[in-house]
Order: structure tokens, then C-alpha cells, then sequence
């Protein structure tokens, strides 16, 4: 742990400048992370059964501290990479009843990394992708820490898909369909990554964009095969999160 002394340390309520996380693994990758930004560690438990898994997650310990004015006004993003949100939750629960041995799989906007982690869990060959550099390594960090190793990680905007990603058995996002924009963006995606016969899950409660969303996959070639609803009730949280099944035409 970093002390008052550190001059690399996060301010109190604050992100430290000039620490870099590319490029370091294991208690390196920690140590540097507990350097940038405050940081808490919660331990996650979804899936049921058997195929019940608690998984050990360090993350930033306030979202709000990361705020970037730069980033907002280049395309208004915020980093919501590093809250937990229900949606994640259950589709960790999901993937951990799939079979994933010998299946490549995408995660799109990978955050804190539980879906990464938990697909990994599966057997997955799994690449974590994500809009935010520091999501990246933290998604890096908590796979390490849960199983012993990393994903495959890339940076990837949505506006930019990169030509060389190539494609997938498996497509997942979860919690992504919060502006309108992303409607479009994230079904145009979803098309070039999947590969044929492939499958991709969005896990969404019934956020901003999803009615378009679901208008606009036929225009990209995707069709919904099916759709589950699951409870989710933590508290005074409760949403119904729906884990759309969605596959080329």
C-alpha cells in the first residue's frame, strides 16, 4: 500500500497523474493500480448451484474521482467502467453454466472484469475490450487474481471497430445500452465480431437504448433467438435484467 509519504500516491478523493499500468501483472499491477486511484476490494458471488463462484474484484474506490473534464467534452464519456452494475452480475451467472473450452469469446466494455473473469472461469479463450486504458488493467488484474491468469486485453472504440479484432463464438456486453447512440453502435459491432453461428448475449434492465437497439439488429443482419428475464433484488436495488440471445440472421 501506498503512504502519505509516496508521492505517486492518489490524492485523498483524487487520481494520482503519470502512473502507468501497461505492461505489469500480477502484485506489480496491483501496487501500481493502489498508486493511481484509491482503491476497495469486494468480493462477488453469482451463479447458482454448482456453478456458484465468489470472485475477489479490486476496483476504484469512487467512480466520481475519475471523472476526466477532457473526456467529457471530447464525447461526453464517463467512466462507468468501474461501477458493478446488476447487469454484469447476472450474466457472470449465466456464462458460468456455459461450456466455453475450445470457444473465443469478446467481452465489449469489459469494465472491472467480472464477466471476463467468470467466462474465463467457463473455459473460455477470452478478450477483454473496453473504451477506458485503466479498465483494461483492472479487468487484467482481477482475472489474475481470481484465476491465476490474464485475458487477452485491447483497447476498442465502437466508433472505431478495428479491422484486425477479428471474430468470435461468443459476444457479450452488459449494461452498454445507456445512450442512444449506442443503439446503433453497439449492434454494428456486434455483426462484425460475431462469427458465423455464433452467439451474442447483451445482458440489459431496460436501459435508455434498448428499444432501438432491438429495432435496429435486422438492418445489421442479427436477429434475437430468444430473451430471459431475471430478477435481480440486492437491497433497495431491483431491476429485471434481460439476457437477450442474439445471432446472424
Amino acid at each position: 500500500m501506498t503512504t502519505p509519504e509516496d508521492s505517486s500516491a492518489p490524492p485523498p478523493g483524487g487520481v494520482a497523474t503519470g502512473v502507468v499500468l501497461a505492461g505489469l501483472h500480477g502484485e506489480a499491477l496491483d501496487a501500481a493500480m493502489a498508486r493511481k486511484f484509491q482503491v476497495d476490494r469486494e468480493d462477488v458471488t453469482v451463479g447458482d448451484g454448482a456453478q456458484t463462484r465468489t470472485f475477489t474484484l479490486v476496483k476504484p474506490a469512487n467512480a466520481d474521482h475519475l471523472i476526466s473534464e477532457a473526456d467529457y467534452v471530447m464525447d461526453e464519456r464517463l467512466p462507468y467502467w468501474a461501477d458493478l452494475w446488476p447487469s454484469a452480475r447476472v450474466l457472470a451467472g449465466h456464462l458460468l453454466q456455459q461450456q466455453g473450452a475450445g470457444r473465443r469469446l469478446l467481452e465489449m466494455g469489459c469494465g472491472l472484469g467480472l464477466d471476463t473473469t467468470a467466462a474465463m472461469a467457463a473455459g473460455f479463450d477470452v478478450t477483454a475490450t473496453d473504451y477506458y486504458e485503466d479498465a483494461i488493467h483492472v479487468a487484467r488484474a482481477n482475472a489474475a487474481r481470481n484465476l491465476g491468469r490474464e485475458p487477452e486485453a485491447r483497447m476498442v472504440n465502437w466508433r472505431a471497430w478495428p479491422d484486425d479484432l477479428g471474430t468470435f463464438d461468443v459476444v457479450i456486453a452488459a449494461h452498454v445500452l445507456y445512450e442512444k447512440e449506442y443503439a446503433i453502435l453497439v449492434g454494428v459491432c456486434l455483426a462484425r465480431a460475431l462469427a458465423p453461428g455464433g452467439l451474442a448475449i447483451v445482458a440489459d434492465p431496460g436501459r435508455l437504448a434498448l428499444p432501438a437497439f432491438r429495432d435496429h439488429l435486422p438492418s445489421v443482419g442479427l436477429t434475437i433467438a430468444s430473451t430471459t428475464t431475471v430478477p435481480y433484488e440486492v437491497g433497495a436495488v431491483k431491476q429485471r435484467v434481460q439476457l437477450l440471445h442474439i445471432r446472424h440472421g
